[in-house]
């Protein structure tokens, strides 16, 4: 019987009652004085009028506003347990780069899951219980729900802006700290306090976490739970991990012997193919994700993509999360389709419903040798294997928060070595960063590195605007370029003399326009040929393909117009791409 994740968060209630003290959870913020209960969302999630039957559960982000027609409203759900006497309460949510408008909040009924919500079953949004108009940049939104919130039981609440022309978006509870957090004030301290599951459990099919003590956060993951052992290369060898990490060098648990590769072939004169790490003799390997965002099969997707493109991507771009079973029949069958080779990209947020430290700390364990199974028992094919792509997006910067950029590194070295002594041999390691100057610290970019032994190739995601004067408004060379805010080198001088023998990706890129506000991506899309004979140091790019953004409000597709789509055409059409996989 399936069940959803409040129904979850009820039976962990009622098994970890004892002892006294102040209830808190993992995702909520340092823990309150006693008589306080700071409570994650049991459910959180947004809805879209323009996407009327897509889930947006999972997301890190929930969107509110109304922006070219398309209106979205963001739910949360809270469960105040049993035996709490509630003498006050509040509602405290994190923007995003500030709000706009007036942000109201309505009460809702609780016939909702954030895996099943959508803008056709939505619950319609019933009294207001609070309102707030922030001042332009306010980084966090408060309401008062003294007289909504009274006792013990389930709370739903609608969140609304009255932007006509902006989205608002605001943190989640999903995988990390800062979501949305209800604080109620108990007269007197609960004789027994209620802790709910640190993150939640996403997948019927995931072994429940381990009890996470009852003290305070940063005592159940302090800076020290991430070992050296399993740091990047630079400080650890790999040779010094723990035990439970499996080195690579240890034998496959099966004892099964590792198969020899047959002898090679020298391709034919002045032909570009791929060698043991899938890096091409010559030229770029060509790749694409398409229908994001969207309810589109993501196989059939690609091949519409492809027809409209005039090329086979040699990459099929696939992501996956927590205990979702991948490779997926449709993507195997997609790297298997010999009139069209391709080789998998397969990105796995392995983390999904748990911390990077967690995961680093052998957590996870079962999660990764599921996959290993998998890959053994039925897919032999070589794979491009992406670790929580774009990670810096995800850090939370406070020591124990599980999510340190430290965390990461041990997690991503974890990973690889514990599938690797699984016999996984087949895996092709991409560590892929993210073009954002806000992130990119050049301290993260070497902090988050796991280290040279378990990366194979150097990623990239990173994006250009076709509007003039919009932000990241630029060329191919200006997505490879950017620097950190605070100046030093750009991404790709970084990779390319930091990491000078590994391959480069560019495992996400596009030009995109606002929704509504077309603007020509011709040239874009032509300033790529040059760029890449000018860096021989990239070896594959990746396009990112969707007419709307996670948000809604950002085009990326390559047809927005009849000359984009002519000039993409042409660039896909080139001999640098005519790569032989094998």
């Amino acid at each position: 019987m399936r069940r959803t994740k409040l129904q979850k968060s009820v039976t962990a209630l009622a098994a970890l009652v004892a002892g006294a003290g102040t209830a808190m959870v993992a995702s909520a913020p340092a823990a309150a004085a006693t008589g306080e209960l700071n409570l994650a969302a049991a459910d959180d999630a947004y809805v879209s009028s323009g996407r009327k039957d897509t889930t947006f559960g999972g997301e890190d982000k929930l969107a509110i506003g109304r922006l070219d027609g398309d209106t979205k409203i963001g739910f949360v759900k809270f469960l105040v347990p049993a035996g709490a006497r509630v003498t006050g309460a509040r509602l405290r949510l994190i923007t995003v780069g500030g709000a706009a408008g007036t942000v109201t909040l309505r009460r809702t009924d609780n016939g909702w899951t954030e895996r099943q919500l959508t803008a056709a079953n939505a619950p319609a949004p019933g009294a207001v219980v609070g309102s707030v108009t922030p001042p332009a940049g306010a980084e966090e939104l408060t309401f008062d729900l003294g007289a909504a919130v009274t006792g013990p039981g389930v709370y739903s609440f609608a969140v609304q802006s009255s932007a006509a022309n902006a989205v608002t978006r605001l943190r989640s509870a999903e995988g990390k700290w800062g979501g949305p957090v209800l604080t109620v004030t108990t007269g007197t301290a609960p004789s027994s306090p209620v802790v709910p599951p640190a993150t939640p459990i996403e997948d019927e099919d995931m072994p429940p976490p381990a009890a996470e003590p009852t003290t305070a956060p940063t005592t159940t993951a302090p800076a020290t739970t991430a070992p050296t052992t399993t740091a990047p290369a630079t400080t650890a060898p790999a040779t010094t991990a723990p035990a439970t990490t499996a080195p690579a060098t240890t034998a496959p648990a099966t004892g099964e012997p590792t198969p020899t590769p047959p002898a090679p072939v020298d391709p034919p004169q002045g032909e570009c193919v791929t060698g043991a790490k899938l890096v091409p003799s010559c030229g770029v390997l060509w790749g694409a994700a398409a229908g994001g965002f969207t309810d589109a099969p993501r196989d059939e997707a690609l091949k519409d993509w492809e027809k409209l493109s005039g090329r086979t991507a040699s990459i099929f771009h696939a992501y996956h999360k927590g205990d979702e079973p991948f490779p997926t029949k449709a993507e195997t069958a997609m790297a298997r389709d010999a009139a069209h080779p391709r080789v998998l990209l397969l990105n796995w947020k392995i983390a999904y419903g748990s911390t990077w430290a967690k995961v680093a700390r052998g957590e996870q364990d079962a999660r990764i040798d599921r996959f290993a199974a998998r890959i053994k028992g039925g897919f032999s094919e070589k794979f491009f294997l992406v670790l929580n792509h774009e990670p810096e997006n995800d850090v939370v910067a406070r020591a124990g928060s599980g999510w340190e950029a430290k965390d990461f590194a041990a997690m991503y070295r974890h990973t690889i070595l514990r599938l690797r002594a699984q016999g996984v041999s087949n895996a092709i390691n991409v560590m892929a960063y993210m073009g954002n100057e806000k992130w990119m610290a050049q301290s993260w970019w070497k902090d988050l590195y796991p280290g040279d032994d378990v990366v194979d190739w150097m990623g990239l995601d990173s994006y250009v605007s076709a509007e003039k004067g919009y932000y990241h408004y630029g060329m191919f060379a200006d997505l490879l370029d950017r620097e950190p805010a605070t100046g030093g080198l750009g991404w790709y001088d970084w990779a390319a003399t930091r990491h000078a023998g590994k391959p480069i990706m560019v495992a996400e890129w596009g030009v995109y326009h606002r929704v509504g506000k077309v603007a020509d991506k011709t040239a874009g899309f032509t300033s790529v040929l040059p760029e890449l004979r000018k860096r021989p140091g990239i070896k594959a790019i990746v396009y990112f393909d969707t007419k709307h953004d996670d948000q809604g409000d950002r085009d990326i597709s390559i047809d927005s117009t009849k000359t984009a789509l002519a000039a993409f055409r042409t660039l896909a059409a080139d001999k640098l791409f005519d790569v032989k996989l094998r």
